[in-house]
């Protein structure tokens, strides 16, 4: 895992050294071609902004794409042109933004900001129309369309993982059907044994009743059968019982309808009556407990006073039940024999149990309880730890966890609610909710119609702001125009009755500072008209200077300062 990690960090900080690489490469092309650039402003402070932006595209997009937007602000206090390569970095950022940020709503209100900072930026700068129009659609551009480019790139890989994850939940789903095969395999064989061995016991028991009406028999050979019926009888109803376990649906509460008359205190009577030699107390007072938990509790001591009984026989046994606020301890250790049969010494009992132990730590388990079974200084000692109510989840079967067929050494985890409600049980009803996959396929149904709303109306929201702006620019721009052969004709002196003709419909409204910072004709007053059609080039100038109604002056002022 921490490989894999290492691995993660290193690839990631290769992809930010390469895309500040091809980021500072357009900005080194923009500062090359730049007729009067400065070497601090439009290099080496752009280089320093893109090394701090692009590691933060990852942890923080949104403040890289503020960052970055900061440099096209900047960009628009040049007086040559409003253009230059931050432009790019600053899709790529937006780029990024839209494909690490699942919300939309916080990176919309970024896009928004950083458009408002950009107009704002014109109107202190009292910017020409080539920059407002340029604010108005080139970076807008920039920031939105990159970003829907991210969030749909997002939304694609979403899909794949999605795909994968079907595919691996189908293939997890193939070994449940294989393992609930297995089970249901198991259960028939377990009825077949109930059917033939619960006969065979059951015929043994009868004999035994019928002997006991033997007159040659004495008192303690009819006590004796008497024992042996009752024991009998106990192991047809335990062979009932994991039975009815291993066929119990998973609808219902497993082993919530299994006979408890007999309690803890009865089955050590019982053991105490044959011969065993068995102590037990009982701490605090005992609290109301489920079926589950004292069954539980039953077969830890039953358990453990069998295994007792079978490796150390004739040892003293102790059990203890402590019942604590919230759970209940159940103790039983008994003396390790010696090689000489004497106790206290020796290796305990645990090498010769089998499955006993095993399925108890099992039924433990499912009840949500822990089990112990150590020798410790000549004694062996079972310890489990239940709590007061069962935590085994409703509609889930109560044995433990599945191997998967062919691995035993994997755990298989038990089926989801999807899974169950894909795949119900024969004999429960469908849940009428829907499953987990119809919730997630509505969701990602939701939110990809979301993404294509969003994609189809932002470009229109934006043509309706956007367009209009254009329109209304080119349209001042061009009818703004004064052609150098009407400004040739245009005389000193004459009134303005007779120039009408030659002039434009309307004056330039934008002029630069240098132009409206150019000396007057005392008491004049000055109009400017674009020389040229050109909407995105600067053009040169012509002033008019009016005395009254009469020119006065005439000039050309360059497109850019002098």
């Amino acid at each position: 895992m921490l490989h894999a990690r290492t691995t993660s960090a290193r690839s990631a900080r290769a992809g930010d050294v390469a895309l500040w690489a091809a980021l500072a490469a357009t900005t080194g092309y923009g500062f090359y071609e730049a007729a009067a650039a400065s070497l601090t402003m439009d290099l080496l402070l752009p280089l320093a902004v893109l090394a701090v932006a692009v590691p933060w595209s990852r942890r923080r997009p949104a403040a890289a794409v503020v960052l970055v937007n900061g440099l096209c602000v900047v960009g628009l206090a040049d007086p040559a042109t409003p253009g230059n390569a931050h432009v790019l970095s600053l899709a790529a950022l937006s780029c990024l933004l839209g494909s690490r940020v699942a919300a939309a709503r916080c990176p919309l209100l970024v896009l928004a900001g950083c458009a408002a900072v950009n107009l704002a930026a014109c109107a202190v700068l009292r910017a020409q129309p080539v920059w407002w129009f340029y604010t108005l659609s080139v970076l807008p551009a920039a920031l939105l369309l990159p970003w829907l480019t991210g969030r749909h790139w997002r939304g694609r890989r979403q899909l794949v993982l999605g795909g994968w994850r079907l595919a691996r939940g189908l293939e997890e789903r193939q070994h449940l059907v294989a393992e609930r095969a297995r089970l249901t395999e198991r259960a028939e064989i377990a009825a077949d044994m109930h059917d033939s061995l619960g006969h065979a016991l059951s015929l043994v028991a009868l004999h035994a009743g019928a002997l006991e009406l033997s007159p040659d028999l004495t008192d303690r050979d009819r006590a004796d059968l008497t024992n042996l019926r009752g024991t009998i009888a106990d192991a047809v109803e335990q062979l009932r019982d994991t039975v009815a376990v291993l066929q119990d649906p998973p609808g219902r509460n497993t082993g919530a309808g299994l006979p408890v008359d007999d309690t803890v205190e009865d089955l050590l009577s019982r053991a105490a009556a044959s011969g065993v030699p068995v102590c037990w107390e009982q701490r605090g007072a005992s609290p109301p407990l489920s079926p589950l938990i004292q069954r539980g509790m039953y077969r830890v001591v039953q358990e453990a006073l069998t295994n007792a009984v079978k490796h150390a026989p004739d040892s003293p046994i102790s059990v203890q039940i402590t019942h604590e606020p919230d759970r209940t301890r159940v103790s039983v250790k008994n003396a390790v024999p010696s090689a000489d049969g004497s106790a206290h010494a020796g290796v305990g009992p645990a090498r010769g149990v089998g499955r006993g132990l095993i399925g108890l730590h099992e039924r433990v388990a499912v009840l949500g309880g822990s089990l112990r079974t150590e020798p410790d200084e000549g004694w062996f000692h079972v310890t489990a730890v239940l709590p007061h109510q069962a935590t085994v989840r409703t509609g889930m079967p109560a044995p433990g966890p599945l191997t998967v067929p062919g691995e035993p050494g994997r755990i298989q985890e038990p089926a989801s609610p999807a899974e169950a409600a894909l795949h119900p049980a024969p004999d429960t009803a469908p849940d009428p909710a829907l499953p987990e996959s119809a919730e997630q396929l509505a969701s990602v149904r939701g939110e990809a119609r979301r993404r294509s709303a969003v994609a189809f109306v932002a470009p229109v929201v934006a043509a309706v702001f956007f367009v209009p702006s254009a329109v209304y620019l080119a349209w001042q721009l061009t009818t703004s125009v004064l052609p150098p052969s009407h400004f040739d004709e245009l005389s000193v002196g004459r009134p303005r009755a007779e120039l009408a003709p030659l002039l434009p419909a309307r004056a330039y409204p934008y002029p630069p500072d240098h132009a409206r910072s150019t000396p007057r004709p005392p008491g004049a007053r000055c109009d400017f008209y674009r020389s040229g059609r050109d909407l995105l080039g600067d053009v040169d100038l012509y002033r008019l200077c009016w005395s009254g109604d009469t020119l006065s002056a005439k000039d050309t002022v360059p497109a850019r300062r002098p």
